[in-house]
């Protein structure tokens, strides 16, 4: 696993949890990362991270049916 270090100043509001979501909702809406992986990345349920999705902007509509809690049929 990558390593990855960054310095926010500050003046800015934003702590690490919220850092690792921003990170792993954009590698996931890129396809660099599977649901399961970037929910583990942030250290939520698959369920929860979907949830949390929508906030940041994404959707868990655009992305292969394997990649869903919900059953096809």
């Amino acid at each position: 696993m990558k390593t990855v270090t960054i310095s926010i100043p500050d003046t800015v509001d934003f702590d690490d949890k919220e850092a690792l979501m921003v990170i792993a909702s954009r590698l996931y809406e890129k396809g660099k990362l599977s649901l399961g992986q970037a929910a583990e990345l942030v250290g939520l349920s698959k369920a929860a991270f979907m949830e949390i999705l929508g906030t940041y902007g994404v959707s868990v509509f655009n992305h292969p049916a394997s990649e869903s809690l919900i059953p096809v049929v």
